[in-house]
């Protein structure tokens, strides 16, 4: 493999970094809805995050009080990063000459996930009818390739078909020679290949149609996949290619079991999956393994487990939603398993329906096509039992109309994970109850809760955290603060921090179950070797781009009308520099030839979710 290596020897050695915070608000002003025209990327390194954390300054609410972002540009001074800076809009798409500016659904920067050697990112580009895929180099912030994902028509209901297509989220495979997009309401799971010479810089990208694997019913190719020519903001040309043929991919209805892939499929010869199937296969999440594995979880609920190395990628598990429960969301491997979650689904219907379930597989157990449903059964981690309508899960209550309000909703919402970088515990968010659950990596036990609404970490000690201080102000005398709406996690290479994602008042996305006071970056310090934690900072982020939306009034919250519409979706860590003394940190990360080696028990693919 070219970049991440597991090793035995633990040592002290932490690296200098930067957090990577994509922002779905409006860019370009008079839009009439949230999260339609642009996105902001934040970007924050590691000098600076350590200076705010040992001012005074850093529970201020002020902007001037936190950190510059980094610019992404040659003629910018400071960040944060326009959309379309990164990606001009004069970049032309290769199939259909169409310039950028005037395509449809170039919408919002909804996540990020960083390749395995800490040198590109993804820029997973999520609004109706788009499907947008972007490659963003780590150390010049200039854009290496955009690509638009496959059109595809399926059977929807009995009585109508669908014909769309839309990125939601992307994850690199273990050594970074391919990335796997997940086209959710094109119902697909889609390869880009990539190629590096030998410091890991990427030379080609190829969107290899042959090796796409269908979800739906019925499925057929509308329009192809397409990638856009032109320069980037340094001047520099983009990559991308084309190869291979859609003949080649499985569009098929079944499994190589021979049951319905989606529940009601014509010609299966034992009809659905296990009984009540898999209803509504919008993917979610391609939550990689190190072995090439995709856990690919379904917003109806159950999973379809993918080989990725084969061409068309072929599926060798199978899992209904009455094993795993609908609202599937995002994960990575912890040591020898793989971690993902359920919990509330981004549409309407999550705003009653909610849980937090946490399951573990291991990659290692899915060898080959002839494979039983539902076997081998998961490890059920953490279940809730609050139960949910939201395509499978039966047990304790079905609704919950408690709302999202911090110290009144009694729903729950487990939505990110990530490992400690020494492999010894798992965090897992509740973007709900502002609370992260910690479980041993080797027990799969709770070893602890944390609070991010408290100074000390401890829940509900009566202590205020950073994040009150840091919270809008023109929200008004009823609008909630200190509610960090927490959404996703990843840890800094020295093991001494959480980096996490806090939503805004003016939620793009799941805004049923993700308004939050202050947007921008929560920085967790690590306690009892990774058991526990405590909000010590946040990274405040800024857009008061003026919408016609008016006041924002979200399921089960709070009406905002104010200004701010800054909405931090995901974060990611990215590893930078040499290696320098700590006493802190139970991990290593070494550097060589600019490739970075990650000795962690924890795989590089953390990244997320919805």
């Amino acid at each position: 493999m070219a970049g991440l290596t597991v090793a035995t020897a633990i040592d002290t050695k932490p690296s200098s970094y930067e957090v990577w915070a994509s922002d779905q608000s409006n860019t370009v002003e008079g839009q009439d809805a949230l999260g339609v025209k642009g996105s902001l990327l934040w970007i924050w390194n590691s000098t600076d995050i350590n200076a705010m954390l040992q001012s005074t300054e850093s529970s201020a609410a002020a902007p001037e009080a936190f950190p510059n972002s980094l610019p992404c540009s040659p003629d910018a001074e400071t960040g944060p990063c326009n959309l379309f800076t990164i990606f001009p809009e004069t970049l032309t798409d290769s199939v259909t000459g169409e310039v950028l500016s005037d395509a449809a659904g170039f919408g919002r920067w909804h996540g990020i996930t960083k390749d395995p050697q800490n040198k590109y990112v993804t820029a997973n580009i999520f609004a109706p009818g788009g499907g947008y895929l972007g490659i963003v180099d780590a150390e010049t912030k200039g854009a290496v390739g955009l690509f638009r994902v496959t059109e595809m028509t399926y059977t929807k209901t009995p009585d109508a078909n669908a014909t769309t297509r839309n990125v939601h989220m992307s994850f690199w495979n273990d050594d970074g020679s391919a990335i796997l997009v997940h086209n959710l309401a094109g119902k697909a799971l889609e390869r880009i290949n990539v190629e590096r010479d030998a410091t890991g810089k990427i030379s080609s990208l190829a969107f290899d149609k042959s090796a796409t694997l269908g979800f739906g019913k019925a499925m057929q190719v509308s329009k192809e996949a397409s990638f856009y020519e032109g320069n980037n903001a340094f001047s520099k040309g983009l990559l991308g290619g084309v190869t291979g043929s859609y003949d080649d991919a499985d569009l098929g209805d079944l499994t190589p079991t021979g049951v319905c892939k989606e529940n009601g499929c014509a010609g299966a010869t034992t009809g659905d999956g296990s009984a009540p199937g898999r209803p509504n296969n919008v993917p979610i999440c391609p939550v990689m393994a190190s072995n090439g594995k995709a856990f690919n979880t379904m917003g109806g609920g159950g999973v379809l487990v993918a080989d990725t190395t084969k061409t068309p990628m072929s599926i060798v598990g199978a899992y209904g939603n009455s094993v795993v429960h609908g609202a599937g969301v995002c994960g990575e491997q912890v040591g020898t398993h793989v971690y993902f979650t359920s919990g509330v689904s981004a549409s309407g219907a999550g705003a009653d329906q909610s849980m937090f379930t946490v399951y573990a597989m291991d990659p290692s157990q899915y060898t080959t096509a002839d494979y039983q449903e539902n076997l081998p059964a998961p490890i059920v981690v953490m279940d809730d039992g609050t139960g949910t309508a939201t395509g499978g899960k039966t047990v304790g209550n079905a609704t919950n109309y408690s709302g999202q309000l911090p110290g009144s909703s009694t729903r729950r919402d487990a939505h990110d994970v990530a490992g400690t970088v020494d492999g010894k515990y798992v965090h897992v968010i509740d973007r709900i109850q502002n609370v992260v659950e910690v479980f041993d990596a080797e027990t799969h036990v709770i070893a602890g809760t944390y609070d991010l609404t408290t100074k000390t970490g401890v829940v509900g000690d009566g202590t205020t955290g950073p994040c009150s201080a840091a919270s809008v102000t023109d929200g008004g005398e009823s609008f909630p603060l200190n509610d960090p709406a927490p959404d996703f996690i990843d840890p800094t290479p020295d093991g001494k921090f959480m980096i996490i994602s806090f939503r805004g008042p003016a939620p793009v996305s799941a805004g049923h179950a993700a308004q939050g006071s202050c947007p921008g970056v929560g920085v967790v310090e690590l306690k009892e070797g990774g058991a526990s934690g405590a909000l010590v900072g946040v990274l405040r982020s800024v857009n008061t781009v003026t919408d016609n939306a008016g006041a924002i009034s979200p399921t089960g919250g709070a009406t905002y009308d104010g200004a701010e519409r800054s909405d931090i979706h995901d974060a990611v860590v990215i590893f930078k520099g040499e290696a320098k003394e700590s006493e802190s940190s139970s991990a290593v990360t070494q550097f060589s030839g600019g490739v970075c080696f990650v000795a962690i028990f924890v795989s590089a693919l953390s990244m997320l979710h919805v």
